[in-house]
C-alpha cells in the first residue's frame, strides 16, 4: 500500500471515529429541522396590534383606512392636534396621521404628515400613500367632471401567456425555481468547502503544535502528507453527506406513509374535501412538477459531486498551507479572508446575474474561473448549460487544483517546521521561492 493511501486511511478513520463527527452527523439534520420548524412557528405568530391615530381636518379620508390584525385606525379628528402629539410622545399611540384642510388637492399632496417616535416601515408608509393617492385621484376625477365608471372600464388588465417555441405552455416563476434549486446546491458547496477546509487546517495545526509532525515528516514527503489529509478529510465529508441523504430520504418516506395512513383513516366527507382541494390545485402543481422533472436532474447531481470534490480539493490546498504556516487558529484569520471572499463573490454573482442572464458574459466567465465556478456553474446548470462548457470548467478547476497544490506544498514544507513566529504575506512569498 502506498504512503498516500496509508495517510488517507489514517485521516479518514481519525475523522470518522471522532465523537464530534459522529454526534454532528446525526445531530445536524435534527438541528436544521428544528430551526426550520422554529422559523415557521415565528412566521405564524401575529404581530402586536398597533393603534394609529388619524387627525383628518379635510374629512376625505375618515372611512378610507380599514383596521386589520396588525393596525387599528382611530379617527380622533375632534381632539386638538397638540393633545394628540403629546399622546405620541407618551406612546399612547403608535403614530399620528395628520391631514390638514385645504381646497387645493395639489397642496394637500405635500402637506400630509405622519408623526411617530420611531421610523415606520417602508411597506406601512407605502400603504398609507396608496390609500391617500386613490382617494385624491377619485376627487380629481370628480373635479374634472370625468366619469369614473368609464375610466375604470377603460383600464386594461393584460395577462401575457408564456409558451415555448415547441408550442407547449410555459409557467411564470419557473426561472426563480431554477435559481432556488441551483442556489441551494451552490450554497451547499460553499458551506461544505468552508466546513471541511477548516477541518483540514485544524488537523495540520494540531499536529504541528503537538510536534507529532516532526516525526511524521521524517518518513513522509510534505506533498504526500498534505494530499493524504485533503483526500482523507474529503472522504469523511462525502460519507457524512451520504448519511444525511439517506436519513433525509428515510424521513421523507416515513412522512409520506404516515400522511397516507391518516388520509385513509379520514371519513368519506373529509376525503372528498381533501380531494376537491387537491384537484383544484393539482393541475397547476402537476405542470410545475413536470417542468421541474424536465430539468437536467442527472447533470445537476453529477455536477454537484464533481464540483464539490474539485472545489474542496482546491480550497483545502489553501487551508492546509495556512495551517502549516501558523501556530494557532487566531493567527490564521489574516489569511482566511482572501480565501473566503471568492466563495462569497460566487454566491453574489450567482444570485444577481444568473437569474437575469444565465448565459450572459458575466455568468459564463465566472462559471469558468476556478475560484467561483463550483458555485456559479451550479446555479447556471438548471437553465441548461452546454456540456462542453461544463467540461471546460471542470478541466480548468482540476488543473488549477494541481497547480495550486504544487505551490501550497512548498509553503507546507517550510511552514510545517516553523514555530514561534507569525508569518506575513511577504514571508509566504519567500517560502514559495525557496
Amino acid at each position: 500500500m502506498s504512503i498516500i493511501s496509508l495517510i488517507i486511511k489514517r485521516e479518514f478513520i481519525a475523522k470518522v471515529r471522532n465523537k464530534s463527527f459522529i454526534v454532528m452527523t446525526f445531530l445536524s439534520p435534527l438541528l436544521f429541522v428544528g430551526i426550520a420548524v422554529f422559523v415557521g412557528y415565528l412566521s405564524t405568530m401575529k404581530a402586536d396590534l398597533k393603534t394609529i391615530a388619524i387627525h383628518d381636518e379635510s374629512g376625505l379620508f375618515t372611512n378610507e383606512f380599514k383596521s386589520d390584525e396588525e393596525f387599528k385606525y382611530l379617527d380622533l379628528t375632534p381632539l386638538p392636534l397638540k393633545i394628540l402629539k403629546d399622546s405620541i410622545v407618551k406612546e399612547s399611540y403608535e403614530g399620528l396621521l395628520v391631514i390638514p384642510k385645504t381646497n387645493n388637492p395639489a397642496s394637500l399632496q405635500k402637506s400630509i404628515q405622519y408623526i411617530s417616535n420611531e421610523s415606520p416601515s417602508v411597506t406601512f408608509v407605502e400603504n398609507l400613500q396608496d390609500v391617500i393617492n386613490k382617494k385624491i385621484t377619485l376627487s380629481n376625477y370628480k373635479l374634472a367632471s370625468l366619469d369614473t365608471l368609464k375610466i375604470n372600464n377603460a383600464k386594461s388588465k393584460v395577462v401575457i401567456n408564456l409558451s415555448k417555441a415547441s408550442g407547449e405552455a410555459s409557467l411564470k416563476g419557473l426561472n426563480e425555481i431554477k435559481v432556488i434549486i441551483g442556489g441551494a446546491f451552490g450554497y451547499l458547496i460553499m458551506m461544505f468547502i468552508i466546513l471541511y477546509g477548516n477541518m483540514v487546517m485544524r488537523s495540520v495545526i494540531e499536529e504541528k503544535t503537538s510536534r507529532i509532525i516532526e516525526i511524521i515528516i521524517s518518513s513522509v514527503k510534505p506533498f504526500q502528507l498534505m494530499m493524504g489529509k485533503i483526500i482523507g478529510t474529503s472522504l469523511a465529508g462525502i460519507l457524512q453527506f451520504l448519511i444525511w441523504a439517506v436519513l433525509g430520504l428515510t424521513a421523507m418516506f416515513i412522512l409520506s406513509y404516515v400522511f397516507g395512513v391518516q388520509m385513509g383513516a379520514n371519513s368519506d366527507s373529509q376525503t372528498q374535501a381533501i380531494q376537491a382541494a387537491q384537484n383544484e390545485m393539482g393541475g397547476q402543481f402537476q405542470m410545475y412538477l413536470k417542468e421541474i422533472l424536465n430539468l437536467p436532474i442527472a447533470t445537476i447531481l453529477i455536477s454537484f459531486v464533481i464540483y464539490f470534490i474539485g472545489g474542496y480539493f482546491l480550497y483545502s490546498s489553501f487551508y492546509a498551507a495556512i495551517g502549516a504556516a501558523v501556530d494557532n487558529e487566531t493567527d490564521s484569520q489574516q489569511f482566511l479572508l482572501p480565501i473566503i471572499m471568492p466563495l462569497i463573490l460566487g454566491v453574489y454573482i450567482g444570485f444577481f446575474t444568473v437569474i437575469n442572464d444565465p448565459h450572459g458574459t458575466i455568468a459564463t466567465v465566472f462559471s469558468m474561473i476556478p475560484l467561483t465556478s463550483p458555485i456559479v456553474m451550479m446555479m447556471r446548470i438548471p437553465f441548461g448549460v452546454p456540456l462542453w462548457q461544463i467540461a471546460i470548467s471542470v478541466v480548468i478547476l482540476f488543473s488549477t487544483f494541481l497547480l495550486v497544490v504544487v505551490f501550497a506544498s512548498k509553503i507546507y514544507r517550510v511552514g510545517i517546521l516553523m514555530y514561534g513566529k507569525k508569518p506575513t504575506w511577504k514571508e509566504l512569498y519567500k517560502w514559495l521561492k525557496y
